[in-house]
């Protein structure tokens, strides 16, 4: 017998609205906290990250000896394919947004943009973060998750 310790959400029935990539990255820009998604060992992998949106671009930092530090520093000159998520959706209400970018990646190397992202990005773990990856939206897209009883556009 399998025993399921989630909660059970009391929340309504739900409409999902598309919304435009202005508002995504403006939805974006208003959270830390996002999900970076990229291949390791033609696999995909996923990992927890915190962001700065600037200029229409997501600034991560990374470490030496991370696969997304290696991908990046080998890529072409167009940079490696990456995914980036991040929402804000009430666990009870299940009610909220998320923003899905997809784009390309790449190392910054400017001395002067490395040092400003090294002050503007704190890591969350005891490591070293010496590098800085830039995604670049090629592809933005989202979704706003409202009470089925609130009118579309709400």
């Amino acid at each position: 017998m399998t025993t399921n310790n989630a909660p059970t959400s009391t929340a309504g029935p739900r409409h999902s609205v598309e919304l435009d990539s202005a508002e995504a990255l403006r939805l974006l820009g208003s959270v830390s906290l996002g999900r970076i998604v990229f291949t390791q060992h033609a696999l995909p992998t996923i990992r927890p990250v915190n962001h700065i949106l600037e200029d229409g671009g997501i600034v991560i930092r990374t470490h030496e000896g991370s696969a997304l530090t290696s991908h990046t520093r080998h890529a072409n000159g167009s940079g490696v394919v990456v995914a980036y998520e991040a929402d804000a959706i009430d666990p009870d209400t299940h009610l909220g947004w998320s923003v899905v970018v997809t784009g390309y990646a790449r190392l910054v190397t400017d001395p002067h943009e490395l040092a400003r992202y090294q002050a503007l990005l704190h890591p969350w773990v005891k490591q070293t973060m010496d590098y800085a990856v830039r995604i670049h939206p090629d592809l933005v897209t989202g979704i706003r998750l409202t009470a089925a009883d609130e009118p579309l556009g709400s």
